[in-house]
Parts: structure tokens; sequence; C-alpha cells
């Protein structure tokens, strides 16, 4: 079964709440699950676990990753100095629309990429997941 957005939206903010001990009036579309809402890595498998459990939706870590790298290698996704090169910043694009690339280019630390994913953008990949489970 097909899980709408509002169910996703009910049980990221429920997983959220729970896992990081949050106010629901915290977890809103913006936020950002490491900045704003204060997420470590270990928190993210712990929301990850708990969304899996609520929709059985299973997202590892490493999917995570591969839906905000999109595919593209660390060498195609970063410059040699580090910072998200235009491919990568094409990719983020898509995944968090929300981004300002412009803004970024040449000046987003590839490894605080994750920093930036939101609340949405964690809906939006659960309602992927849940549609490819489904079809």
């Amino acid at each position: 079964m097909t899980k709408t957005r509002d169910d996703v939206r009910d049980a990221v903010r429920d997983a959220l709440v729970d896992a990081l001990g949050v106010e629901e009036d915290e977890v809103t579309p913006g936020a950002t699950l490491m900045g704003d809402l204060e997420a470590e890595s270990i928190d993210l498998l712990d929301i990850l676990f708990r969304l899996e459990r609520s929709l059985g939706v299973k997202i590892t870590a490493a999917e995570l990753a591969e839906h905000v790298q999109g595919g593209i290698s660390e060498e195609e996704f970063g410059t040699e100095e580090g910072v998200v090169s235009d491919v990568g910043l094409a990719q983020l694009a898509k995944v968090m629309p929300q981004l300002d690339v412009e803004a970024l280019r040449g000046k987003l630390p590839a490894e605080e990429v994750m920093q930036l994913f939101t609340v949405d953008n964690l809906v939006e990949l659960v309602l992927v997941r849940s549609a490819a489970v489904a079809a």
C-alpha cells in the first residue's frame, strides 16, 4: 500500500520527536536534521529504524547518502578542494530543491552537505522509497 504524504509526514515527525527529544512544533518542513534539530549520525540510524518500523520502508544510512549523492562518484561530486562540484550541485538541486545552488557554487564543503538535509527532504525520500516498494 502506498503511503500518503500526510502519513509519511506524520511518521517522520513522530520519529524525529521520539529519537531526538524535540518538540513537535520544532519539526517543520524546512528544519535541517543535523543543524536545527541537532541530530547526529547515530540519531539518523535511529530515525531510519523508527521509520522502517512505522511505515515498513527500509532505508539504510548508505541509501540515504546514495539518494543525496545520486550515484555520482566522490571524485565527480566534489572537487579536489573539497567543495561540491557543479555536477554535485545539479544533483543536490534535485533532492534538496530548497538550496540556492548559485549561492553555494564553489563554496559548499562536500562534508557539510548533510547539514542542509531537511525534514521535507526526508519526507520526499521516504515517499520515493515507499512508492518503489509498492511497485
